[in-house]
């Protein structure tokens, strides 16, 4: 036997015993709301079930969470008043499904997984999404709350949109009380491992606030806001959605660490581009992106500082850590 085959043969059995060894189930998403989704994505993964199920159920807590005005049903609407949701959804065998501009349903993230499942399509808009929806048994909600209402009828005064840095980490204080320009967006990007090793990936957001009718950012589009390669890992991105789908972020960010960039390092990488493209504008906005890898590896990087993203695993389900920024 030559040497060359020998040394093929070591390396399978090297392989071999690496695919052998069991995995160690993980979960994260981005800002502070992440921890109870996380959680609610863990009870599934701890149960040895899979990552898809378990991003699911994760989106699916802050859809519904009436506090939180940058995803689902308590989301700002756009400036004519129309409350509308988008989310995206990806797993380990590269399917995946989205919605945009989805009016009265409050957990698209599952309205998603359905296109992806039960459709030959990938993407579903407006009323075409809804009426999908619809008819796969989702009720018709009204979607502006009264808190939601008051905020927009107070932005209507002067019916202008600045972005406010990282507002998101204020969005559990009563809208009359967040410091200067409080109206902003953001959304909840997730990434799990599961048991089987494994990974999937969901995103969701009620958008931009106060947005002009019809505006859809970059949550709801694949390799944009999300996406997932099961031989490599996952990204998932934040901030302003524009940017991120000039770069298609996400997937960016997944093919860097297929290059051998660690997730941190990765991230880093992708917002170095868009601050290179346009370096005056990059000051003046957020935009972060969260990446896990196939080893359960995880890093985070934005533009601006104060991005907190959590973590969940079976050390510590309510983690939560500060990425590192440019400025």
């Amino acid at each position: 036997m030559s040497l060359f085959a020998l040394d093929r043969s070591a390396l399978g059995r090297t392989l071999a015993e690496e695919s052998a060894a069991p995995t160690q189930p993980i979960v994260i998403s981005t800002w502070d709301f992440g921890i109870p989704a996380n959680q609610a994505a863990w009870k599934i993964l701890n149960n040895g079930g899979r990552a898809l199920d378990a991003v699911e159920a994760g989106a699916r807590v802050p859809e519904v969470d009436l506090n939180n005005h940058s995803v689902g049903r308590a989301g700002y609407p756009d400036r004519d008043g129309h409350v509308t949701l988008d989310a995206c959804i990806m797993d380990e065998q590269g399917n995946c499904g989205a919605v945009a501009a989805l009016e009265y349903i409050d957990h698209p993230i599952s309205v998603a997984r359905l296109v992806m499942e039960k459709t030959p399509h990938v993407f579903l808009v407006g009323e075409g999404a809804m009426q999908f929806a619809l008819e796969n048994g989702f009720k018709k909600t009204k979607l502006l709350t009264p808190e939601s209402e008051k905020a927009w009828k107070e932005w209507l005064k002067d019916a202008k949109y600045k972005p406010t840095i990282n507002v998101e980490n204020k969005l559990y204080q009563p809208v009359d009380k967040l410091p200067g320009n409080k109206f902003n967006h953001d959304t909840i990007g997730m990434l799990a491992l599961d048991a089987q090793g494994n990974l999937s990936g969901a995103c969701t957001t009620s958008g931009m606030a106060f947005k002009m009718r019809g505006r859809v950012g970059d949550s709801p589009i694949i390799g944009a806001g999300l996406y997932v390669d099961n031989e490599v890992g996952g990204a998932t991105s934040t901030g302003v959605g524009e940017e991120v789908i000039r770069n298609v972020g996400s997937f960016l960010v997944v093919e860097l660490m297929r290059q051998g960039y660690s997730p941190e390092a990765a991230c880093k990488a992708a917002v170095d581009r868009i601050i290179n493209k346009k370096p005056a504008k990059a000051k003046e906005i957020q935009v972060g992106f969260l990446a896990l890898n196939k080893k359960g590896e995880y890093g985070a990087y934005a533009i601006q500082s104060g991005f907190s993203y959590a973590v969940c695993n079976g050390q510590k389900q309510d983690l939560l850590l500060k990425s590192k920024s440019t400025y």
